[in-house]
């Protein structure tokens, strides 16, 4: 058992992200990117479409289905430092911060761009 799971962070954390359908966790995403290269939402979507999974994000951003992205792919594209420090800043291990953010950053996307378009932060 972690100190964060003794705090109780980390279900509150997980449950943060388990979320995704409210408005508010792009605002949380947006702040911990906000620590991070990405600095926001924007940025981290342009480090995807620029590390040649743009066809998934513009999927995210359009109407109809969102694709699915991979760990594997956000680890790829992320690499293992940016990784780390998202997990550092969320208070989680690496393999599940990759989990969560392959599981809800396509849905957080879409919610964050209901024309199609990511809003600034």
């Amino acid at each position: 058992m972690g100190l964060l799971d003794n705090l109780g962070l980390g279900d509150m954390l997980k449950s943060l992200l388990g979320q995704a359908e409210s408005a508010g966790l792009p605002a949380i995403i947006n702040n911990v990117l906000a620590q991070t290269q990405y600095r926001d939402l924007n940025g981290l979507v342009a480090a995807l479409q620029k590390g040649g999974l743009n066809a998934l994000v513009q999927s995210w951003l359009g109407p109809g289905a969102n694709l699915p992205i991979t760990e594997d792919q956000l680890k790829a594209v992320l690499g293992n430092s940016q990784v780390q420090d998202f997990a550092r800043h969320l208070g989680l291990p690496v393999d599940e911060t990759l989990k969560n953010l392959a599981q809800y950053l396509p849905n957080i996307v879409d919610k964050a761009s209901p024309n199609g378009t990511l809003r600034s932060s």
